[in-house]
């Protein structure tokens, strides 16, 4: 049987989140405003890594309606239903009119505990920009990308498009929309590390890398700190995962400079 869905798939059970259920809201071919070494869904193909102002005009269908109402009527435990995979969702102009469709829709069923959050990836390029915080920050969980903390490791790591604007500009757009979100909201931030085999390519766990995050996590304030590493195929074949060791060794240098109990650092 040919598989007719267009929107959802899942549910997964993922390290993060729990039981989530994602949601795609771009088109079927990758478009990002990064081409970053370690994706798991691969490359960035060239005509689309697009700059962060770029526009994606696809307003939810009925058939999205549909899709979602059929895996919810069927899904009797959920932790999240996530938005994300296919590129940078924030892309999407219409994002909030396919948000408030999955609060409405999530809000109809009779759930036995709690309902699922409603939960956006995003790699952070875009929210430098106020329209696209004050439609983000309706989400539940804001799940934003930090993987480096100085501009030669972001156009190194990231490979972003020329026109994304640099680091510390991300990172005090991240300060913005952590002020900016509703109390009963949260930030998180997803950083994934990662080791390189090649001679000439530096990757992302160096002691300077993790201390320079360490003080932006500190600025930013997040609610949430996810330390990871890749665990998929990633795109470029001269990097690699870091062990556990290295990742509760970074959580603990996290710790000692964000210096706030409120703030839930962990690894995965």
């Amino acid at each position: 049987m040919r598989n007719t869905r267009r929107y959802c798939y899942g549910p997964w059970l993922s390290r993060r989140l729990g039981s989530s259920l994602g949601v795609d809201i771009l088109p079927k071919m990758k478009k990002c405003t990064y081409n970053c070494v370690y994706c798991e869904i691969g490359s960035t193909q060239p005509d689309h890594l697009v700059p962060p102002d770029y526009r994606i005009k696809d307003p939810p269908t009925q058939n999205f309606r549909k899709e979602l109402h059929s895996f919810l009527k069927y899904t009797t435990h959920l932790n999240s239903i996530t938005f994300g995979y296919n590129g940078e969702p924030t892309l999407n102009e219409n994002i909030l009119d396919f948000l408030r469709l999955a609060k409405e829709l999530r809000n109809e069923k009779n759930w036995p505990k709690k309902y699922p959050q409603l939960t956006l990836f995003t790699n952070s390029s875009t929210l430098f920009l106020k329209e696209i915080r004050e439609k983000i920050k309706n989400f539940d969980l804001v799940l934003a990308k930090l993987d480096v903390a100085n501009e030669i490791d972001f156009r190194r790591v990231n490979c972003p498009h020329k026109d994304v604007p640099n680091i510390d500009i991300i990172i005090d757009s991240l300060v913005k929309l952590k002020r900016e979100m509703p109390n009963d909201h949260k930030l998180a931030i997803q950083c994934l590390i990662f080791n390189s085999n090649r001679e000439k390519f530096t990757d992302n766990n160096t002691s300077e890398n993790i201390n320079d995050l360490a003080f932006a996590f500190k600025k930013i304030k997040p609610d949430i700190v996810q330390v990871y590493s890749i665990a998929r195929m990633p795109a470029k074949y001269y990097v690699y995962a870091i062990d556990d060791e290295r990742k509760a060794w970074i959580v603990q240098e996290f710790k000692q400079v964000i210096d706030d109990e409120s703030v839930d650092i962990r690894y995965f």
